[in-house]
Formats: C-alpha cells, sequence, structure tokens
C-alpha cells in the first residue's frame, strides 16, 4: 500500500546579470556542486535537482509554475548565492503552490582571509542576498522553512533530510481519500467535524459507505484466499488459543483475514488511503473489524475509530511522512484509557479495544480470540502486544467550528511496571511532557481528543510545519510548558487564527 513515490525537490539559485557571465558560470558551478554533495551525502530520504540560475522575473515565474505542474516535485528549496532583486520573485512566489524551504548557506565554510578581496565579496553575497530575499518572502505572507548554515554541515543536511519528509506530508494531503464505514459514533463530539472545511484546508476527501457495501466485498473473498492468509497468520504471529478449541479459534482468526482482504480490495477499487469503522453500525459484518485494520494499517492505511476521520487522516499522512526512514519505530491510532497516578510512577496506558497498528510492537505479537461487549457480534480475533519504548509525538486535530488546531505532545512511551495478563489488547504506556498532570490538564484546555494519531518517527517541529503549511493553528505540550503561558498562547491562537 505505501509504494513509494520518487520525488524530487528542485535546487533554485538567485543572482543577476550584473556581475556579469563569468560570476554566473561561478554560481551555477558552486550550486551544481552543492547538489552533488548534498544527494552523495546519505543523508536526504529524496533527490535534489539543481535548476538553471534564476535571473529574472519570467524565469523564476517559469521555473515555479513548472514545479507546481510537475508531479514527481514535492517542493523548492531557494538559495540567493548574490544579491537577487527580490521584487524579481513576487510574480512566481505568488503563483507557487508547493512547499517552500529557504537555505540561508554559502558556498565557503570559512571567509579566505589571506585571499579575500572586492571580487570575492561582489560574488559571495548570500548574507544580505538571503535577506533581501526573506524580506520579499516575509512581506509576502509566505510560508517557508528557514534552515541557516553551511551546506556541509550534518546538522543542516538533518534539518533539510526532515523538512523534505514535511513537505511530503503537505503534497500528499490532497491526495488522501478516507473511508468511513457507515456513520461516526453517536453524540460523541470529537469525532465530527466540517469535512467540506477539511477537504478546503487539506484537500482530503471524507466519503460514506453504508457498511453492507463493505461487507459485499467481504462476502466475495474465496475460501481459498482467506485460508491462505490465515496460514500467513499462524506462521507470523503467536497463537495463544488460552482454552479455546483450536479448531473454533481458527474459525474467528478466519473472519479477521476475510475482512482484512475484502477492506483491502473494496480501497483499492475505490482508490482509498484510510478507513474509519464504528462498533455501532457492523451490518452483516461477523466481527467488529480488529487484526485486519491492525493488519491494514501496518501497510500504510490510516483509521480511526468510532468514525474517527481526522484520525484517519493525519495516521496516513504521518506514515508517509515516515516511509522508508531508517530504523522507524512505528506511527498507529492510539487512544488514551486510563491513569497510574502513583507518584514518580505517573503514566497513560493508550489502547484500543482492537486497533492498535503492530508497526509499534516491542517483542512477540500474539492472536487472541476475546468476547467484546461492543457491536454485538461474535469474539474478534486482535494482534496483542506491548509496545516499545523510547520519544514518540502524540497528535490530535481538532474541528472548534470556525478552524482547526492541531494539538502535539511530546511524550515518553515506557514498560508498564507490572503485566496485564487479563487485558486482551495491545498496548502502549506513556509519560506526557513537561509531566502527567501538566500535559494532561494542557491537553483539555487546548482540547484535544482521546483519539490520537502517535508516531516515534516524527518530530513536534515536523507536526508543526506541516500545520503551518496548511494555514492552522498548531499547540506544543512539551518540557517547556507551562499553564499560565499556555493559556496564553491558546488566547493568541483564538485572536490570530479566528
Amino acid at each position: 500500500m505505501l509504494t513509494r513515490k520518487q520525488y524530487q525537490f528542485w535546487f533554485c539559485t538567485g543572482s543577476q546579470d550584473l556581475y556579469g557571465d563569468e560570476c554566473l558560470a561561478h554560481v551555477a558551478e558552486h550550486a551544481k556542486i552543492i547538489v552533488q554533495k548534498l544527494n552523495e551525502s546519505g543523508k536526504l530520504p529524496f533527490e535534489i535537482v539543481w535548476k538553471p540560475t534564476l535571473i529574472t522575473n519570467e524565469l523564476i515565474r517559469r521555473t515555479f509554475n513548472e514545479a507546481n505542474t510537475d508531479e514527481r516535485c514535492a517542493g523548492v528549496i531557494t538559495w540567493m548565492h548574490t544579491f537577487s532583486p527580490a521584487k524579481s520573485w513576487i510574480i512566481g512566489l505568488q503563483e507557487y503552490r508547493k512547499p517552500l524551504l529557504h537555505l540561508h548557506t554559502q558556498f565557503n565554510e570559512e571567509i579566505p582571509y589571506d585571499a579575500i578581496d572586492m571580487d570575492f565579496m561582489n560574488e559571495n553575497q548570500s548574507a544580505h542576498g538571503d535577506r533581501e530575499y526573506g524580506h520579499i518572502v516575509s512581506r509576502m505572507g509566505i510560508e517557508r522553512k528557514v534552515v541557516v548554515g553551511h551546506w556541509a554541515d550534518e546538522t543542516v543536511q538533518d534539518r533539510i533530510a526532515s523538512w523534505m519528509r514535511t513537505a511530503v506530508g503537505v503534497v500528499e494531503s490532497s491526495h488522501v481519500r478516507v473511508m468511513r464505514v457507515a456513520d461516526n459514533m453517536r453524540n460523541v463530539a470529537v469525532t465530527e467535524g466540517d469535512k467540506v472545511e477539511a477537504q478546503l484546508k487539506f484537500g482530503w476527501e471524507v466519503d460514506t459507505y453504508p457498511v453492507n457495501e463493505i461487507a459485499e466485498s467481504v462476502d466475495a473473498v474465496s475460501e481459498a484466499d482467506t485460508n491462505a492468509l490465515v496460514d500467513e497468520y499462524y506462521d507470523k504471529y503467536e497463537i495463544l488459543l488460552e482454552g479455546r478449541d483450536a479448531d473454533e479459534f481458527r474459525r474467528h482468526v478466519a473472519v479477521q483475514a476475510q475482512i482484512e482482504l475484502g477492506f483491502e480490495r473494496f480501497l483499492e477499487e475505490k482508490n482509498y488511503q484510510a478507513i474509519v469503522t464504528h462498533f455501532g453500525d457492523l451490518g452483516a459484518l461477523k466481527q467488529l473489524p480488529g487484526l485486519a485494520i491492525q493488519r491494514l494499517m501496518q501497510k500504510g492505511y490510516g483509521f480511526g475509530a468510532e468514525g474517527d476521520w481526522k484520525v484517519a487522516a493525519m495516521v496516513r499522512i504521518m506514515k508517509l511522512m515516515t516511509q522508508d526512514m531508517a530504523d522507524a519505530k512505528g506511527t498507529s491510532m492510539l487512544e488514551d484509557y486510563t491513569y497510574n497516578f502513583v507518584k514518580g510512577k505517573e503514566g497513560i496506558l493508550q489502547a484500543h479495544m482492537l486497533e492498535i497498528c503492530p508497526s509499534i510492537a516491542d517483542g512477540p505479537i500474539s492472536i487472541k480470540c476475546q468476547p467484546l461487549s461492543m457491536g454485538d457480534r461474535e469474539d474478534p480475533a486482535r494482534l496483542v502486544f506491548t509496545s516499545k519504548e523510547g520519544r514518540g509525538i502524540a497528535v490530535s486535530m481538532i474541528d472548534l467550528g470556525s478552524r482547526f488546531r492541531l494539538i502535539i505532545n511530546d511524550v515518553n512511551c515506557k514498560k508498564t511496571e507490572k503485566p496485564m495478563p487479563k487485558l486482551p489488547v495491545a498496548t502502549n504506556f506513556w509519560t506526557p511532557e513537561p509531566d502527567l498532570y501538566t500535559g494532561a490538564e494542557a491537553w483539555i484546555l487546548a482540547g484535544g481528543a482521546h483519539h490520537t494519531a502517535f508516531t516515534y518517527d516524527l518530530t513536534a517541529e515536523q507536526m508543526g510545519d506541516w500545520a503551518a503549511a496548511m494555514g492552522i493553528e498548531a499547540v506544543y505540550i512539551d518540557a517547556n510548558t507551562n499553564i499560565r503561558d499556555f493559556k496564553k498562547d491558546l488566547m493568541l491562537g483564538e485572536l490570530f487564527y479566528r
């Protein structure tokens, strides 16, 4: 499902013809070297493509419009090698529609103290050329990322790489289509929202299908295909019968295999990349989708429980942003369940009835089949595991009626103090920063939902940059949060984003 797209990022260098052909040749040569070395660094998840030096209004405009229409281009990196008069950039910037990074760098790392002369000064003017360019971008109110430092510095390369993943999340947002199986959980506020405004803001298409239309796709899956997938399950996961009859257990597992295949075929046929279900409307489905949804999430589909389409879309975007990341630890939908208030051991137990992505698992993954009071169907099979330790972020997209807000909380995941042998679900346990009490209070003040899109592999900065590119408010809860200042930030957000 997560087929890697061969995105590219264009490297556009600004200058002017005042300095003559020899200088412009050096500008082009320097830009080509920077692009080559960045691509060879092994740091960047996507290729950078050099573009001819931009020295006129029309060339800048044409280049930006070509970037708009090139499906491989996920963003443009700009750098002013010399002094590029900023009015030359106005039309191109007005018409540009993709993510923008301003790399404030220069070709040389050190001032050539013994050799520096006015020719060198005239040719190497990034220190003020980038300020001229930066002024016009700020005056035009265009959102962009600014990265400062020498291009060969690993920290700078890491920041470019990080932004690239955010840029892909921005570009891919307009391709996210969420399939809602029936409607959201009745009388629940946070899973609702303005789907038209979401499409205007983020590009998401959110559509509803009657549950029995999807159930027909499930019923159409052959017994042979179902059994082949069950065999794969039995090879891959531990089977915990826990006293159940082996044949009966396998039949329950087969229901989930049939749901996985039927759902996936329906999603592919209709071109959806995320899905929501609701235990209150299961139609002809024999079980609440559990193991099936967990497997679909691991393949890259977004998911939201109880009809929570905003979480489903965010999980999909975050999975795209982390695609092919080295040493990735996983991304999943999660839900706040219960607290541990013991001093020094505080935390929040994260889980859901069934549907947690096994990409975040640590250690063995088991299949259990146990009763579920919700849904009024036969006992569903599900994957059970505990999650990895480490830092992560929990993200909540909420609809405040007049606008959207993205809440981002840094969290520290750890193992629970004791095992929970009677809890038949996948779990994560974390302490929000700066601590449970401040973090939970801030989350509630901001209006955060009980469902989250969680990942070990992205940072608050990346998701905040994504929100900025989308033109929505980002609220951060982290080690520096205190409630007095946090309330002021919320008040300022109300004024600015109204």
